[in-house]
């Protein structure tokens, strides 16, 4: 590929990070609405597991089953037919959201459960686009934008259905999809536009072929020693964000702010715009080892405010408002950075020829089998805490664990990646073409 001028390589990296943001803000309109449904008083089976925590348990199990197989699918997959496959996963599962409108209440599971099974494909599928590039930190940031505001403003979608529209709590999941296909269309048609990286990005940021099971068990036992721990902390991590996210409106309730207009957007939206902030200072970086060391240091601060805002609510220093964002503010400067940056540096300032995709993925995989144990334990062992209270003591453990796992991965990379020195002979190999 002839190397672009700087306008038209502006231009492409503008245009790829917007259909990258439209694609997966809108895959969320088929993912998370039914959140907001509350399906009050309502056991599954007539067992002491609460239906909405079996609906929620059966979107994870499709969706981290999509995880274990989006570790082969999305590392192999050519490059023609990922758009094919983003239209084709959506369309299933929306088909899945109609079946869940129309069906009883226990069968509403097993629905859900085909909701969320081609779901967990579309990040990969939408970062094997943007990754490997010297935009990709951009890119990946746009991307991961996303998801911190669409969870907020597709749950308020879903509470103007129901409350303004009087949908049912079974119908608005299938309606808030169909609001969000024609933008989702257009997005992917951009995406399948994008040039693929070019000679400096792949002198940069390393080539990023498609991985068989040899490759992506190499990379792995290459990078153990740090991965583990980080794998580790991932399997908390996304159990903690779930259930702030599926339990919010229940946590707000016991707060009293249920009824306050688009409450999710509004605590969500400063969450984003920090993390945005904090992640976008990588962009400043070429060298991937400092930026690795950033990425950590960012992460070691959630893991700060994590514990720190826990202590301010739990000693009436801060609203129950105030508490939820920070809260979410804490760890997502934590969970951001797995699903964007920190493989994707890794991966730089290592010299390990790998996808980005792979590691996210097994990542993926992990943490959502501690939601669904989460959610078991909650509900089989803690029944008489309220879900504010199991919250809060789960913020506690979370703090804790993130300090220690992210320490020993620092260290690990540290001594595993290329120091300043050694990342200037490839800067220059590239100034030199």
């Amino acid at each position: 590929m002839e190397k672009q001028s700087t306008s038209s390589t502006l231009r492409t990296t503008l245009t790829a990070a917007a259909a990258a943001f439209a694609a997966y803000f809108c895959m969320y309109g088929f993912r998370k609405p039914f959140s907001v449904a509350k399906f009050e008083d309502e056991k599954f089976f007539s067992t002491d597991i609460e239906l909405k925590t079996a609906i929620i348990i059966g979107q994870i199990l499709g969706y981290a089953l999509s995880k274990y197989i989006g570790i082969k699918f999305c590392s192999e997959l050519d490059s023609k037919r990922r758009a094919p496959t983003l239209i084709g996963v959506i369309v299933f599962a929306h088909l899945a959201l109609l079946v869940f409108a129309v069906v009883p209440g226990d069968w509403k599971v097993a629905a859900i459960f085909f909701n969320g099974l081609p779901l967990g494909m579309v990040w990969g599928l939408v970062v094997r686009y943007l990754e490997g590039r010297r935009t990709s930190d951009f890119l990946l940031c746009a991307l991961c934008f996303s998801f911190l505001v669409a969870g907020g403003v597709v749950k308020d979608i879903g509470l103007w259905l129901i409350n303004n529209h009087n949908v049912s709590e079974s119908w608005m999941p299938f309606l808030t999809g169909c609001i969000l296909w024609p933008p989702f269309l257009v997005a992917v048609t951009i995406l399948s536009r994008t040039p693929e990286p070019d000679k400096e990005d792949i002198l940069v940021r390393v080539e990023r072929p498609k991985m068989d099971g040899a490759a992506r068990w190499r990379f792995f036992m290459q990078l153990a020693g740090g991965l583990v721990p980080l794998f580790l902390l991932y399997f908390f991590l996304t159990a903690f964000r779930d259930y702030r996210d599926n339990y919010g409106i229940e946590m707000l309730t016991e707060l009293g702010y249920d009824r306050d207009a688009a409450v999710f957007s509004r605590i969500e939206l400063p969450v984003a715009v920090i993390c945005l902030l904090a992640l976008g200072c990588l962009i400043l970086v070429r060298n991937s080892r400092r930026s690795l060391q950033l990425i950590f240091s960012i992460m070691i601060v959630g893991s700060i405010v994590l514990i720190a805002s826990n202590a301010l609510f739990v000693f009436g220093m801060i609203s129950g408002f105030n508490w939820m964002v920070m809260i979410g503010l804490g760890a997502y400067l934590i969970y951001v950075p797995y699903n964007a940056v920190l493989f994707e540096r890794m991966i730089a300032a290592t010299g390990t020829v790998a996808t980005a995709v792979f590691a996210i993925y097994v990542a993926d995989a992990i943490g959502y089998t501690g939601t669904v144990g989460v959610q078991l334990y909650k509900d089989l062992y803690a029944g008489t805490s309220s879900r504010l209270n199991f919250f809060v003591a789960f913020t506690w453990l979370l703090g804790v664990v993130a300090i220690v796992c992210l320490g020993t991965a620092f260290i690990y990379f540290m001594q595993k990646s290329k120091t300043p020195d050694e990342n200037k002979v490839s800067e220059s190999r590239v100034e030199g073409n």
